[in-house]
């Protein structure tokens, strides 16, 4: 019967392929690519003539079927731009209904912009949390943010270059300013993976070029062991001196390394 291939392609450098995606994008009947453009430099490459077809966020719903047509009879192949169908893409769409219509489904693993940033970054990587790309709009991103300012896993992301300044400034209001790594053009050749602070790497992506990974590293133990008593200590003595809420608590925030959203939840407490 035949097999719905999800396969793995380059996140960057054309050498990032293994022998066994090779096989498969030249064994299949048909490729299915997220954009037909890149996989075809890709097979050009290699000198792989396999027919392609799009497959994208746009035409997801009306090329399914067509799709699922070729697997009753051959082999399909899907690809992404980069890294492995179905994380943050929709080769998802494809996959699930073709496991719908009992297709197999085959994963060819390869390079993953995931795993190679948070090799690369020296942040510590036994648990962490894939984040995807977050959100566009600035009050769902800091909500996002929140969510996860107290989880004890490293935190992993995609972002694009023109939005890396604001997507920082919100992860140093809602996170601290935690060690973090920024992983740029992985594989390419201006390959950068830059490791700091979050105001560091404020500093230093002035003009943010190319395709961005941040990880960013979990509270370390003295920010998850910081106890109300002192943050209600902090706040009471700022209130004292007059200080409007938005001030103290980024003050206090700031100087514990607390989440913004605990300390003014403690604040209100303390009737501000």
């Amino acid at each position: 019967m035949p097999s719905l291939y999800v396969a793995a392609t380059p996140i960057g450098n054309l050498e990032d392929i293994t022998l066994r995606a090779l096989r498969a994008l030249e064994e299949s009947g048909l490729i299915a690519a997220e954009d037909t453009r890149t996989t075809a430099r890709l097979l050009r490459h290699y000198g792989i003539e396999t027919p392609l077809v799009s497959f994208n966020e746009h035409n997801q719903k009306s090329r399914t079927p067509e799709i699922l047509a070729r697997l009753a009879a051959e082999d399909v192949t899907l690809v992404t731009d980069a890294g492995m169908p179905g994380i943050s893409d929709p080769g998802l769409y494809l996959v699930e209904a073709a496991r719908v219509q009992g297709v197999d489904i085959v994963p060819v693993p390869g390079a993953s912009a995931v795993t190679a940033a948070v090799a690369a970054s020296g942040i510590p990587s036994k648990s962490f949390l894939f984040l995807g790309f977050l959100p566009r709009r600035k009050a769902e991103r800091r909500r996002a943010l929140e969510s996860v300012s107290r989880e004890v896993h490293t935190l992993v992301l995609f972002e694009a270059p023109h939005r890396l300044k604001a997507s920082l400034e919100d992860i140093l209001e809602c996170l601290g300013d935690r060690e973090t790594s920024v992983c740029r053009e992985m594989t390419k050749f201006h390959e950068e993976i830059f490791r700091g602070t979050v105001s560091q790497a404020m500093a230093h992506f002035t003009e943010p070029r190319g395709e961005m990974t941040l990880v960013i590293a979990p509270p370390t133990d003295v920010e998850n062991e910081i106890d109300e008593g002192e943050i209600k200590k902090r706040l009471s003595v700022l209130k004292s001196e007059g200080l409007r809420a938005r001030e103290a608590v980024a003050q206090v925030a700031a100087g514990l390394g607390a989440s913004k959203n605990e300390v003014y939840r403690i604040w209100l407490e303390l009737g501000g």
